[in-house]
């Protein structure tokens, strides 16, 4: 259609060029050594802190590195990339410095036992490795965006998701193919296996050799190019400023007053105390949205903790709908990674000392079978998930990948023939695909597209604050409830999915029917 005479078209950001196959791999080949050192951590963690000498329900409280290093470093890097220019780039320093922090902690992870108090420097090293590891993540995020025209977005993110999955994969098989050659896979006490040694020695070089082709194979636009792309960009980012200078302090109160409830519920109660760091958490959070707010009312500029509380504060309604579904997603996930493998281990080969053959073979069963549920993940992204999206919708298909994943739980509480783990890995993976994918898509549909990558930064909050909740919560449950037990963190699992698919029901996608 024809312009109206005499009036001034309108000025529409610059177009990004399209992209082929082999630069969309280049780009996320990156990822494939970021997951490898995850799993590496997520499979092998627990097995290493009982080997050390933890006892069971002190696993949850030394997990606890994990998703507070993601909380804490994810918005503060992000940040900071956006800001970053340099003759390296934008975003890749951060990829380089992630890389190079992650493969070191690797690598000294297995030597733990030879420094003095080992179970506390393995703990200590979890948090450098966990910070390492969003060091270069968050950015990778980003960088797909920076990278790629919408209309790319999601074939980017397909094509990350099966590096992910790909990644994930090869860092869970490692182990047991170690053994399968002849590799030892028992130590004494105090002290880690040969198989998990080398698989994260070879894992770091993997981790740093994969980023790095990334940082060598791309080049990221320039300040003047990425302004042309983003003409609108600083107007947006100042709404959420503006929007928090009308917030009262209420309910920055409210977050202290509750924080400060759960540490004085500690002693009466008996809880553990870890609980004070779910206090303390709470608390700071209701410091930071006071300072926040006095900030905006002041008439301060927009900066990083201004920007990050508005934001927050003004999520749209989908993404507080899908907020609930994050939170129940990944509470499930965060209890597999910390309880399954002593679960196998325990019930299904019979062995809760790690001392044992029977206790290492069910470790490395738990890693193998871990591959089944990555395998599953980064084919059903690509393959199954975009048919059941348009024959059910996004928000039915990713309810119905919960549900089958709930079932895939519930098999860990009913099978005791650890052959019949593999149902349950292919179920499990089938909603982790759906977990990676679904609600990004949806979120995708329903945000303003200028402020797409913040609030998509805001909404990792969701996958860590579950963490830090069972984290802290779990290990007082354990102990009051089945101290010697873990099996029943598998039915906690399977209802914190099959929660989530409810929750999914409140979820609705514009331009999607009733009936779709």
């Amino acid at each position: 259609m024809a312009s109206v005479q005499g009036a001034a078209p309108a000025a529409h950001p610059a177009q990004k060029p399209h992209m082929g196959w082999g630069k969309l791999a280049n780009m996320s080949f990156g990822f494939f050594g970021i997951q490898i050192g995850f799993v590496l951590q997520n499979g092998n963690m627990s097995r290493i802190f009982q080997m050390l000498g933890a006892e069971m329900n002190e696993l949850a409280i030394l997990w606890v590195a994990a998703p507070l290093t993601g909380l804490i470093v994810q918005p503060i890097i992000g940040h900071f990339s956006d800001k970053t220019w340099n003759r390296f780039g934008r975003r890749r320093p951060y990829f380089m410095a992630g890389a190079f922090m992650a493969a070191i902690s690797l690598f000294l992870m297995p030597l733990a036992p030879a420094f003095a108090a080992p179970l506390l420097f393995a703990a200590a090293l979890l948090w450098i490795l966990d910070a390492s590891l969003n060091v270069a993540m968050e950015p990778f995020r980003a960088f797909v965006g920076d990278m790629l025209d919408k209309s790319q977005h999601a074939t980017g993110y397909a094509v990350q998701t099966a590096f992910i999955g790909t990644g994930a994969v090869v860092a869970a098989i490692f182990p047991w193919l170690l053994d399968q050659f002849g590799v030892s896979n028992v130590a004494a006490d105090g002290q880690i296996p040969d198989t998990v040694r080398w698989s994260f020695w070879v894992g770091g070089v993997a981790l740093f050799g994969a980023i790095m082709w990334t940082v060598f194979t791309t080049q990221e636009y320039s300040p003047e190019e990425m302004a042309a792309f983003e003409a609108d960009r600083e107007v947006e980012q100042s709404a959420g400023v503006e929007a928090l200078a009308n917030k009262s302090f209420t309910t920055p109160l409210l977050w202290i007053g509750f924080g400060a409830i759960v540490a004085l519920a500690v002693r009466p109660m008996e809880l553990q105390q870890e609980i004070y760091l779910l206090a303390g958490l709470l608390i700071t959070y209701g410091v930071l949205s006071s300072i926040a707010i006095s900030m905006a009312k002041d008439g301060k500029p927009a900066n990083m903790l201004s920007s990050i509380v508005g934001d927050f504060s003004g999520m749209p309604d989908t993404m507080k709908k899908l907020a609930l579904v994050q939170f129940f997603s990944w509470s499930a996930l965060f209890i597999m990674w910390i309880y399954t493998g002593p679960i196998v281990s325990q019930y299904f080969f019979g062995s809760a000392d790690p001392t044992t053959d029977a206790y290492n073979e069910g470790a490395n069963w738990w890693n193998l079978i871990y591959t089944v549920q990555n395998g599953v993940a980064a084919v059903a992204a690509l393959a199954l998930l975009p048919v059941m999206s348009r024959k059910l919708g996004k928000a039915r298909t990713h309810m119905t990948c919960l549900l089958l994943g709930a079932l895939g739980f519930l098999g860990f509480f009913v099978l005791r023939d650890p052959n019949l783990l593999i149902i349950c890995e292919i179920l499990k993976g089938i909603a982790w695909a759906s977990i990676l994918a679904m609600p990004y898509a949806i979120l995708a549909s329903s945000l303003p597209q200028a402020k797409l990558g913040i609030f998509m930064g805001l909404f990792n909050v969701f996958i860590v604050v579950p963490q830090l909740l069972v984290a802290t919560v779990m290990g007082t449950i354990m102990v009051r409830f089945f101290p010697e037990e873990p099996i029943w963190t598998m039915l906690f699992a399977a209802a914190s999915w099959t929660l989530a698919a409810l929750a999914m029901t409140r979820v609705k996608v514009p331009g999607e029917t009733a009936n779709a």
